[in-house]
C-alpha cells in the first residue's frame, strides 16, 4: 500500500499582532500535526510567540535553529531541517512552517521551499507584510497612481542604496539594526530625512515610532523600518 505524501504549508503570520493572522492560516495552523519554526541559538522565536495561543498540545513542534549572525551561513541549518521534514512528508504527515510577514517576501520559508517543493505538494498562505503594516501604523500612504516603489535592504552597499533611492518615488528600508548609521547617512545625503519615518516592531506590543533624528543608532533592532512615503497629493490632479 502506497502512502500518500504529506503537504508542506508556508504560513504567513503577519508582522506580529496575532489578530492579523488570516482565517485560512489559522485553520491550517490548528489542523496540521507538525509545526516548524526558526529559532535563534539562545532559544528566541518570534514566529512561535505570535501564534503560541493557537497551537495544540498534540502537535509536534520542530524548532529550526539558525545562527542569524553576520558571517555565519544559515544554509546548513535549512538543509538539516529540510532533510528531517522530508522524512515526515514522505510518511504522509502535513507540515506547517511559520513565517513572520509573508512567506515569499524576505521569508525564511523560501529556503525550505526551494529544497522541498519539487518533491512534495506545497501551498503558501500569504501574510500581511511588515511593509504594509508599518505604513499603516505610521498613517503614511505609501504610493499613488504611477509611483515607483522600492523595498530595499539596509544590508546593501551605500552606493547601491543611493542609486536605487534616486529612482524611487516611495520606498521602505528594512533590516536596519547595525546598518542604521549607513542608511541614515544615505538619506541625509539625498535630503530625505524630512520625509523619512522610523518605526520599530510594527503592530507588536513593543511597537515604537520615533522621529528619525532622535533614534539611538546603538539600539536599533533588526525589526525596525524606515518608510519614505510618496509626495503625491490629491490636489495635484
Amino acid at each position: 500500500m502506497t502512502t500518500s505524501l504529506g503537504k508542506l504549508y508556508g504560513i504567513g503570520l503577519g508582522p506580529g499582532d496575532p489578530e492579523l493572522l488570516t482565517l485560512k492560516a489559522y485553520r491550517i495552523l490548528r489542523s496540521v500535526p507538525i509545526v516548524v519554526y526558526p529559532m535563534s541559538p539562545d532559544g528566541r522565536c518570534i514566529s512561535r510567540s505570535i501564534v503560541a495561543e493557537y497551537l495544540q498540545p498534540h502537535q509536534i513542534e520542530m524548532p529550526m535553529v539558525l545562527p542569524f549572525k553576520p558571517g555565519e551561513s544559515s544554509q546548513p541549518g535549512y538543509q538539516l531541517m529540510a532533510d528531517k521534514m522530508a522524512i515526515h512528508l514522505a510518511q504522509g504527515q502535513d507540515i506547517a512552517v511559520l513565517c513572520e510577514g509573508d512567506p515569499f517576501f524576505f521569508g525564511t520559508f523560501m529556503y525550505l521551499y526551494n529544497r522541498l517543493n519539487d518533491r512534495f505538494p506545497t501551498e503558501m498562505i500569504p501574510g500581511v507584510s511588515s511593509v504594509m503594516a508599518s505604513a499603516n501604523m505610521l498613517g503614511a500612504p505609501l504610493t499613488y497612481r504611477n509611483d515607483v516603489f522600492m523595498a530595499l535592504s539596509g544590508t546593501l552597499d551605500a552606493e547601491i542604496l543611493r542609486s536605487r533611492l534616486l529612482m524611487a518615488d516611495a520606498a521602505v528600508l528594512m533590516k536596519l539594526g547595525r546598518n542604521f548609521v549607513k542608511v541614515y547617512g544615505v538619506l541625509e545625503s539625498l535630503n530625505l530625512l524630512d520625509r523619512a519615518l522610523y518605526i520599530e516592531r510594527a503592530t507588536m506590543k513593543e511597537q515604537r515610532i520615533i522621529p528619525i533624528r532622535e533614534v539611538d543608532s546603538t539600539q536599533v533592532p533588526y525589526f525596525a523600518m524606515i518608510v519614505i512615503p510618496s509626495e503625491w497629493k490629491w490636489q495635484d490632479g
